[in-house]
């Protein structure tokens, strides 16, 4: 435990000599078996927006692959990352925005990392180097797992971070401030509503119809939107926590009217736990293999917002919550 806290407090770029107090043997025998380094990770790049709130790092492993996670600042009273609130004094908290695999195999067709593969899964330790690093910088109060990877897709070290992450012996954070998000890999939603029952679930879903969501999610061939609302329902069951519905719009393919009224076909027999968090599609994530989408009009988010509402459905306000982090991340992790 004295080497646990000695890294979390003083970072994990020291070696072992660095911690006072410890028994002799153990400055013999631990570099003989895990080396001297405290971490396995090191900052290989780090930039910050112009306006101060948004950070990203890039993080090189042991193995030589590299992720990237993305601090994001906001003003806890107005619950909006803008520049006018970055220089508010002492109301400033931050959310980790972490990846989990470096690549990802699930193919979206919107998302730049989709574009790359699966190159390989983290460690639990990787994922949590993430969040020591991101803490030297600025004290986290969030975790979103919307990164690179399919945090299912590598459940078991997923798991393992997040247990670390809200254990109060070690990071300590709130189960109710980590939130992981997955495109639906059936089994592992409810797996995890067993094994994390307290932790925020995120269901990517983007599109009303088993048709359509093939095109937008290639992965959705395996999982059938009627088995994955069907999981989302039992996750609910056993958890007890509502579901958050991220919904990215891709202007003319699933902003329309019509896809708004079978989305909220969709969720109102599941109105009491779900919640829509609608994202619109950034530009700037367009890369070399991506699909060519445009950015939805205003006016259709406005419209598509109404429609849901007017059926009952909660819709989280845009510039909040979840729509905010993963808009910030879509804006950031590309540009910087």
């Amino acid at each position: 435990m004295t080497i646990w806290k000695h890294s979390i407090l003083h970072g994990i770029q020291g070696t072992i000599a660095d911690i006072p107090e410890l028994p002799k043997k153990v400055y013999e025998v631990v570099p003989q078996e895990f080396g001297d380094s405290l971490g396995t990770s090191k900052i290989v790049e780090q930039n910050t927006s112009s306006d101060g709130t948004t950070t990203k790092i890039l993080l090189e492993f042991q193995d030589g692959l590299r992720a990237e996670s993305v601090i994001m600042r906001y003003d806890s009273a107005l619950g909006r990352n803008t520049e006018a609130n970055a220089s508010r004094a002492g109301n400033k908290r931050a959310t980790l925005c972490v990846s989990s695999q470096v690549g990802c195999q699930m193919g979206c067709t919107f998302c730049a990392t989709g574009t790359m593969g699966l190159i390989g899964d983290l460690t639990a330790g990787e994922i949590l180097e993430q969040l020591v690093m991101a803490n030297k910088i600025t004290p986290i109060r969030n975790i979103v797992f919307m990164g690179m990877g399919e945090p299912l897709n590598n459940y078991a070290e997923v798991v393992g971070a997040v247990n670390a992450m809200i254990d109060p012996r070690r990071f300590g954070l709130s189960p109710a401030h980590v939130t992981v998000s997955t495109v639906g890999v059936v089994p592992r939603i409810i797996q995890m509503a067993e094994d994390l029952p307290a932790v925020n679930f995120a269901l990517s879903l983007h599109a009303p119809t088993q048709e359509l969501r093939v095109k937008i999610v290639p992965s959705a061939k395996a999982f059938p939107l009627d088995k994955l609302m069907a999981a989302v329902d039992r996750h609910h069951e056993i958890s007890g926590r509502a579901v958050f519905i991220e919904y990215v719009m891709l202007s003319e393919v699933n902003d329309g009217e019509e896809q708004a009224r079978q989305l909220a076909e969709l969720l109102t027999p599941r109105k009491g736990h779900v919640t829509v968090n609608l994202i619109p599609w950034n530009p700037m994530l367009a890369k070399d293999g991506a699909e060519p989408f445009d950015a939805p009009n205003p006016d259709n988010i406005q419209r598509f917002q109404i429609t849901l509402k007017e059926c009952g459905i909660p819709v989280l306000p845009p510039p909040r919550a979840l729509s905010l982090a993963h808009r910030r991340i879509c804006q950031h992790i590309d540009s910087l």
